[in-house]
């Protein structure tokens, strides 16, 4: 897989945020594709056309954002291009969460991406219901953003039913779901993949579910694996990354700042007889 898309370079149009815009695009570069960031809603359309996939990421969001990415995913639907969703936040606000559900209406995603939080909160809005103990709480707290709740981790002892959770929220939505955390889960209606790599360290770094998105995109538009299976495989790319930067990290006595250069190095110089040795997946 990683072999086909560094051969076929996919393009890929990235409406993201400002905050870690270019990370996005130095790693889908990184993974072997090719990214164009443009949202300006008189070109995304034409841009959209001449690409190959489309990411959206609500991190840094504006109303004039919001239509840039329906029309784009419009045309990307059109046109048969896969459609990775990250809705960064939903939850932490009433514009933010009324945006999400606006986006789930008009596109039908191909992916969506977010942490425990973001994709919980997508299932409440969603009206699937699950155990209590698993549910988003009634009681008026609300996503941290970005962040994961404390409560809001998979942990051994729920992993089954977050399973059960992601595939019934794929089954409603029609999206592969990937919700990202300690633990990462990949799922369609049917399946789902546990993911065990990466490094708690990655929480330190800013961008790195951001960045995620974009190899996500390319692994899925440049190969010809199915679209489950491209998204996990990404999870555990990035995860291995993660794990190998850090080793380095500790040997060299280095900080953040340099774990995030390594988390680069790793993925440009990544390949399939790596990623199948050093992935931790499991089907459930």
């Amino acid at each position: 897989m990683i072999e086909q898309v560094r051969k076929r370079k996919p393009l890929i149009h990235c409406i993201t945020n400002y905050v870690t815009a270019g990370d996005v695009a130095n790693m889908l570069l990184a993974a072997g594709g090719s990214p164009i960031m443009a949202d300006c809603i008189h070109e995304v359309e034409e841009i959209t056309t001449i690409c190959q996939g489309l990411v959206l990421n609500l991190g840094t969001l504006k109303e004039a954002s919001v239509e840039s990415m329906i029309k784009a995913g419009k045309r990307a639907v059109q046109m048969g291009h896969p459609v990775i969703f990250d809705p960064v936040g939903v939850g932490a606000s009433s514009f933010r969460t009324e945006a999400v559900k606006h986006i789930l209406r008009e596109i039908p995603c191909t992916v969506i991406r977010g942490n425990v939080s973001e994709i919980k909160t997508i299932g409440k809005e969603a009206g699937i219901g699950f155990n209590e103990a698993m549910a988003v709480d009634g009681n008026g707290s609300q996503s941290r953003g970005v962040d994961t709740r404390e409560e809001d981790v998979v942990t051994e002892g729920n992993l089954e039913q977050m399973c059960t959770f992601v595939k019934r929220l794929s089954q409603v939505t029609g999206a592969v779901i990937a919700m990202t955390g300690e633990i990462d889960i990949a799922a369609d209606g049917k399946k789902a993949y546990v993911i065990r790599n990466g490094h708690p360290i990655m929480a330190k770094v800013t961008g790195t579910g951001c960045m995620l998105d974009g190899i996500m995109a390319a692994y899925i538009c440049g190969g010809d694996t199915p679209v489950l299976e491209a998204a996990a495989s990404a999870i555990a790319a990035e995860g291995l990354c993660g794990e190998w930067a850090f080793e380095k990290m500790q040997k060299e006595g280095s900080g953040t700042g340099s774990f995030r250069m390594y988390l680069f190095d790793y993925m440009s110089l990544l390949d399939d007889k790596q990623l199948e040795g050093g992935r931790k997946i499991e089907i459930r």
